[in-house]
């Protein structure tokens, strides 16, 4: 993985569609997303590829604009902010934040991203309103999309916060251990962790669900209007559905 996150993943020729004009000078277009998040993609098995919406949806927006595509994985969000404020990369795929929209340009969304909780099976918590608990701690990576929703709406509960995703196996030592009664994090990434180990398990419910949407660098209006526009248009949200069935990513669906 380490390698991976500092990797060009894919790159692509478009063959037709709109001339990219001023929006992306260079001809090629270049995008970064969470490297770790599943919900965003996943590097193919074998190849330069990503599997998941960040793969299918570059090149077809790269196709729209008549320019080449490349893709970037990135070890967290911050790092996906900081690539697109900074110019190095023309768009960027997060969870919407109220934070991060001071710092990029969010496109309309193209899916709705379910967030659950991992908890102890044999534990007493059976749904996501009794986390919320006196003497509950509740882990959480510092700087995503899960850790502001629980900071700011969780009132008994302690937040717990940690720099880096846990590897499955520390995060099922942590709720064995009782550091934590729950970790909060996207459905995907908590039922990837549940898979493999009998002890933990995923709430049925989820407790947010937040848009994912393409960001752009502040002030770069033409680029996002065409992205919104790329969005908005029926056939966009139809390869989404297909991208999230195809890549076998739950608790994410198509924004319309």
């Amino acid at each position: 993985m380490p390698a991976l996150l500092a990797a060009i993943l894919a790159a692509g020729l478009a063959v037709a569609g709109l001339p990219a004009q001023g929006l992306v000078p260079s001809g090629v277009l270049r995008a970064a997303f969470i490297g770790t998040n599943p919900v965003q993609g996943r590097p193919a098995p074998q190849g330069n590829r990503v599997v998941g919406p960040v793969g299918d949806l570059m090149p077809a927006l790269a196709k729209r604009l008549n320019v080449r595509y490349e893709i970037q994985a990135l070890p967290n969000a911050a790092a996906v902010l900081a690539a697109v404020s900074e110019g190095r990369v023309h768009v960027g795929f997060l969870a919407y934040e109220r934070e991060r929209a001071t710092q990029v340009d969010f496109a309309e969304p193209y899916a709705l991203m379910g967030n659950a909780y991992l908890v102890l099976a044999s534990g007493p918590i059976q749904r996501s309103a009794d986390v919320d608990g006196a003497g509950n701690r509740v882990g959480a990576v510092r700087g995503q999309s899960q850790h502001a929703w629980v900071s700011q709406n969780l009132r008994q509960a302690r937040v717990e916060s940690v720099a880096v995703v846990p590897r499955h196996a520390d995060l099922v030592a942590m709720l064995v251990a009782g550091k934590i009664q729950a970790f909060a994090a996207n459905r995907q990434r908590m039922e990837d962790t549940a898979k493999t180990d009998p002890r933990v398990r995923v709430l049925p419910d989820n407790f947010s669900t937040i848009p994912q949407a393409m960001v752009v660098r502040k002030g770069a209006a033409a680029l996002l209007a065409e992205i919104n526009r790329f969005i908005a248009a029926p056939e966009t949200m139809t390869l989404v559905g297909e991208s999230l069935r195809r890549a076998e990513i739950s608790g994410v669906r198509p924004a319309r």
